[in-house]
């Protein structure tokens, strides 16, 4: 009998793994404490629409990723996304042009990985605790205090801090993981009835609490009735700040929102704040995942590689490549 593989994480990183894992002819059980696919690329329902509070887009450079996203762009799971871009420094704001092709998804940031996950078997709502192996396989323990498995070998897709105690049964990857430093941001949504008189969609933030705001109805799919705005705090305004309550979070935020568009910004019909602890690396690598041949156990995540999409994406594929690299 073939045991399956398991997954922990159903973010990208850990979706990859499992698409490839799955056209090699291997059966894959995904696990993830969340109550839906994503990760950072989940989207939030709201009164409003849904609302993209992780990523706000992805770009494709690498070929193989390029040619996954026009898979998803085929599949209808992805548009590109041509904002009317700007950047502000020191509180001047000038128009920010480029050449980057960026990709959303349709009708929202999750649709990719809802799509993903079609014909895999997962457990949502499952935060898995430990990692442990028995005699000659491995077994998944969660917080309820439920075993899972047996397990022929398994792939640990979350952050770094998160994957650190799961690696424990590996002490060396435990130690590489647990090196790795994950930066917190503070995200808010705000809805207006009235639309804001700018003609900004995107910018790019300096100099302020604010790192990137986005006028979420300016995305291909998006059919919101009131104009709904995107906040990110940036990492070192967010790490100050990690404590401070969402309300206060969602009042400096839209000062500064104010601020950078040089007018009074009125009370919102609609406000919501999340906080990511775990949303980017804070430093580049090179690994691509992290492996344990030997026993079985792999890690993957952006934080691996590049800290974006296409960085998870392609660790993901990495930690499945190892893992089959040692099955032949």
């Amino acid at each position: 009998m073939t045991l399956p593989i398991a997954i922990i994480g159903a973010g990208i990183a850990g979706l990859s793994a499992a698409q490839a894992l799955k056209k090699a002819g291997h059966s894959v059980h995904l696990f993830d404490k969340g109550h839906g696919s994503g990760g950072r690329m989940a989207s939030k329902r709201s009164d409003v629409g849904a609302l993209d509070l992780g990523a706000q887009y992805f770009t494709a450079r690498d070929r193989r990723f390029v040619d996954e996203v026009q898979q998803w762009a085929n599949a209808g799971w992805a548009k590109p996304w041509s904002p009317q871009l700007f950047q502000c420094r020191s509180g001047q704001l000038s128009p920010s042009p480029d050449e980057q092709l960026r990709w959303v998804g349709v009708p929202r940031m999750s649709a990719i990985t809802r799509g993903l996950l079609d014909g895999h078997t997962v457990n949502f709502g499952c935060r898995i605790t430990e990692v442990f192996r028995g005699q000659a396989y491995w077994h998944l323990q969660d917080a309820e205090g439920n075993n899972h498995g047996p397990y022929s070998r398994v792939v640990i897709a979350v952050p770094a801090p998160q994957a650190t105690p799961l690696l424990a049964a590996t002490p060396k990857l435990a130690a590489v993981a647990a090196n790795v430093q994950m930066e917190p941001v503070w995200a808010i949504a705000l809805a207006f009835e009235q639309s804001l008189d700018t003609p900004m969609q995107g910018c790019f933030v300096q100099d302020s609490a604010l790192d990137w705001v986005a006028r979420n109805r300016s995305k291909p799919g998006r059919d919101e009735p009131l104009d709904t705005w995107v906040l990110h705090a940036g990492s070192p305004w967010s790490k100050q700040h990690i404590d401070l309550s969402k309300d206060a979070v969602i009042e400096q935020l839209r000062g500064e929102f104010a601020e950078l568009l040089h007018c009074a910004v009125p009370a919102p019909a609609f406000s919501v704040a999340h906080r990511w602890l775990y949303a980017r690396p804070a430093g580049h690598h090179e690994w691509g995942a992290l492996a344990d041949a030997d026993q079985g156990l792999y890690a993957c995540g952006d934080w691996c590689l590049s800290g974006r999409v296409e960085g998870a994406w392609l660790s993901g594929l990495e930690a499945a490549r190892r893992l089959l690299e040692h099955l032949d």
